[in-house]
């Protein structure tokens, strides 16, 4: 019993009632749970291995959950967290929306993956009657310049060296 002792009388001590909270265990199991949360919250977005290409364009803000595609660098194909078959994805699709087509869907494919099977399935979603659909990408760091490598194409043959090595640049000096 929390109380302050104020004298005897009769052989009987008297306790008053102390009024003072100890938030201290409050404020750790607070804090236990911030962590917790702060480590849990990135894993629950989705949780397939997708290395996004990076662009500078604004972030779309989402007012819904919105349903999300993946296509990994192996080519496979997942809905959420579910691997599936390009056929069924249309099917799946309506089943988790509900049959809504104004449903958002967000497709988010791996770089290394070719630009055509990117298209073969947001082309297969739209015609299974979804009308926004959107491709992600990761946001690049502040103040970094996107790089854009050129590949050739299919079927083509590389271009061949040049017969001498170009001379390096002169170093400057710092001045």
């Amino acid at each position: 019993m929390a109380g302050a002792l104020l004298g005897k009388r009769n052989g009987r001590a008297r306790y008053r009632p102390l009024a003072e909270i100890n938030v201290t265990p409050m404020v750790d199991v607070m804090l236990v749970l911030l962590v917790i949360f702060m480590v849990t919250a990135p894993l629950l977005t989705s949780g397939v291995p997708v290395d996004l290409p990076k662009v500078s364009a604004k972030p779309i803000n989402s007012d819904s959950e919105p349903l999300t595609v993946s296509v990994n660098a192996e080519g496979k194909i997942y809905l959420q967290d579910q691997v599936l078959e390009l056929p069924d994805l249309v099917a799946k699709l309506k089943a988790l929306s509900k049959d809504n087509a104004e449903r958002r869907i967000f497709v988010r494919g791996d770089k290394s993956v070719s630009y055509g099977t990117i298209l073969q399935v947001m082309g297969t979603i739209t015609e299974g009657g979804f009308t926004k659909v959107a491709l992600l990408a990761e946001q690049p760091a502040p103040g970094a310049t996107p790089t854009i490598t050129p590949t050739a194409p299919a079927g083509s043959k590389p271009a061949a060296a040049p017969a001498t090595p170009a001379k390096p640049a002169p170093a400057k000096r710092p001045g």
